[in-house]
C-alpha cells in the first residue's frame, strides 16, 4: 500500500472519528461523555426531533437519483464529472455531480447514511438557510477543483457533506471550550492535508470551515446555544 493511499485512509479515520466526537459537542451531549455511540444516537435523534426540512429534501433528492441511475446509468456520464468539462463549457457539471454516485451502491449507502446524521444535526445548528448554502457551495467548489484536474471523472455528494462538517467544527472551535474542543482543529488540518494530496474531499472541507467562519458569529440553533453556554 503507498504512502498516498495510507494518507488517505488515516485521514478518513480521523475526520470520521473526531466528526463523531463534533457532532456530540455542538448537539449539546455533556462533554465528558466521549462521543460513544449512544450519544451520537442521542443526538441525531434530537435533530431530527426538529424536523430538518432541508435535510429530508435533500435526502429524497439524492435517493431518487440513486434510483434514476441505477435504472438508467448512463446519467452518471451525463451529470457526473468530465475530463474538459470546464474548457468545453460544461461548467455546470461541478454542480450536476453532486447528484450522482460514480462508485455504486456502496457509496450510495455511506453518502445517504453520513447525510442523515450529518445533515440533520448542521440544520439543527446552523439552520435551514447556512445548511443548505454550505452544502450547495462546498459541494460545487469541491467538484470545480476536481475538474480541474485533481479527478477530472466520478461525481458524488460526500464532499458537500464534508462542508457541512467543517463548518461545524470551525463553529464549535470558536464558540466551544478549548479545553474539551480542542481536537476539532483536526479537521481542518485533516481538510488541508488532504488537499495537499489532491483530493476532492478536502476542498469540501476547507470550503465548509471558512464558510464556518461566517456561520459562527450568527445566533446558532437551541443546541449550540448549550454548548456555547
Amino acid at each position: 500500500m503507498s504512502p498516498h493511499v495510507i494518507g488517505l485512509y488515516a485521514s478518513a479515520a480521523v475526520v470520521v472519528g473526531v466528526g463523531l466526537r463534533t457532532l456530540v459537542l455542538v448537539g449539546g451531549a455533556a462533554a465528558g461523555d466521549g462521543g460513544g455511540p449512544g450519544e451520537v444516537v442521542a443526538v441525531v435523534r434530537a435533530a431530527w426531533a426538529r424536523r430538518p426540512w432541508v435535510t429530508s429534501a435533500l435526502f429524497v433528492v439524492m435517493a431518487v437519483m440513486a434510483v434514476v441511475q441505477s435504472v438508467a446509468p448512463s446519467v452518471i456520464g451525463e451529470l457526473g464529472r468530465r475530463p474538459g468539462a470546464l474548457t468545453d463549457g460544461q461548467w455546470w457539471r461541478a454542480g450536476t455531480a453532486l447528484l450522482v454516485q460514480s462508485s455504486g451502491w456502496a457509496q450510495i449507502a455511506m453518502n445517504l447514511s453520513a447525510l442523515l446524521v450529518i445533515g440533520a444535526v448542521a440544520e439543527s445548528v446552523l439552520g435551514r438557510g447556512w445548511s443548505l448554502t454550505v452544502f450547495l457551495v462546498s459541494g460545487v467548489a469541491a467538484h470545480v477543483v476536481s475538474l480541474s484536474g485533481w479527478s477530472p471523472s466520478g461525481g458524488g455528494d460526500s464532499v458537500a457533506i464534508c462542508g457541512l462538517l467543517g463548518a461545524l467544527a470551525v463553529g464549535c472551535l470558536l464558540r466551544g471550550r478549548w479545553q474539551v474542543s480542542w481536537f476539532v482543529l483536526l479537521i481542518p488540518a485533516c481538510g488541508l492535508f488532504l488537499c495537499l494530496l489532491r483530493n476532492n474531499h478536502g476542498a469540501g472541507l476547507v470550503a465548509g470551515c471558512l464558510l464556518g467562519l461566517v456561520c459562527a458569529p450568527r445566533p446558532w440553533g437551541h443546541a449550540a446555544r448549550q454548548v456555547a453556554g
